[in-house]
């Protein structure tokens, strides 16, 4: 299926690594040309140069989300490279550990503004560029909005916010042609995954226990699973959805855990 995104031009937060990677190799297949926004000068680098072997496009902003003007520059950026904008993926984050007993309001704050604000700055300043392409927007939110973890109030606060907002601009910007979605996932093996089970004092028994209660063949969520639903809801194919939040998790959230 065509799903018409050639030449289209899409911000991906996070875009190095995990799942934000997959979408950007997803993004090139379709033979869009991502904007990987990350961290990591060496993943980025290292993205880049594989999508070059590969013959596509894309272009590099390594920074640190969350304060200033970092967005506003991200969008003026790319801007004056491509002269447009037709998506933005916001899916930078992490799952940092800040509880309620554990934490504090400082490093709650904190997490929520690392975790949560730059999805607000980076769509704002893009805005008048989505407005002239009718483009689409979506937020990578987490199952931790839905069914809590424990020790984790800065990062699920800032997820159930990320949901709330999708629907909030998904009324805001309907006017304007521009569809909002949000995809949820629940168990996905990322590196970021990876490395907080190998903290685990048995990390074999701990993911035999996970993926034993994803009812759907007990196993975890790829990233190119995410990735394909995240592509399909920044093109035209998917025109008439928004305001949804898609869950691609094997039923992790709705179906009981329970079922053998």
């Amino acid at each position: 299926m065509d799903l018409h995104l050639k030449d289209k031009v899409v911000i991906v937060t996070g875009g190095a690594k995990g799942i934000g990677e997959a979408i950007v190799l997803n993004l090139v297949n379709e033979g869009a040309i991502p904007v990987i926004v990350g961290r990591s000068s060496s993943a980025s680098a290292d993205l880049w140069s594989r999508i070059n072997e590969l013959g596509g496009k894309s272009h590099v902003i390594n920074t640190e989300l969350g304060r200033g003007d970092v967005c506003k520059n991200i969008v003026s950026e790319v801007f004056s490279e491509f002269g447009r904008i037709d998506g933005v993926v916001n899916n930078a984050g992490v799952n940092d550990g800040v509880g309620l007993v554990n934490g504090s309001p400082e490093r709650f704050k904190d997490s929520v503004i690392f975790n949560l604000t730059h999805y607000y700055d980076l769509v704002h300043f893009a805005f008048p560029y989505l407005k002239e392409s009718k483009g689409s927007i979506v937020n990578v939110s987490s199952k931790t909005a839905l069914t809590g973890q424990g020790n984790t109030s800065g990062y699920a606060a800032s997820k159930g916010a990320q949901l709330a907002l999708t629907r909030e601009w998904a009324v805001e910007l309907a006017p304007y042609g521009i569809r909002v979605n949000a995809i949820v996932p629940s168990e996905v093996m990322t590196p970021q995954y990876e490395s907080w089970v190998k903290t685990l004092g048995d990390p074999e028994e701990t993911l035999a226990r996970i993926t034993s209660r994803i009812p759907f063949e007990q196993r975890m969520t790829t990233s190119e699973e995410i990735a394909v639903m995240a592509v399909f809801l920044l093109s035209e194919r998917s025109s008439h959805t928004t305001g949804q939040w898609l869950f691609v998790d094997g039923g992790y959230v709705h179906l009981d855990r329970a079922i053998s």
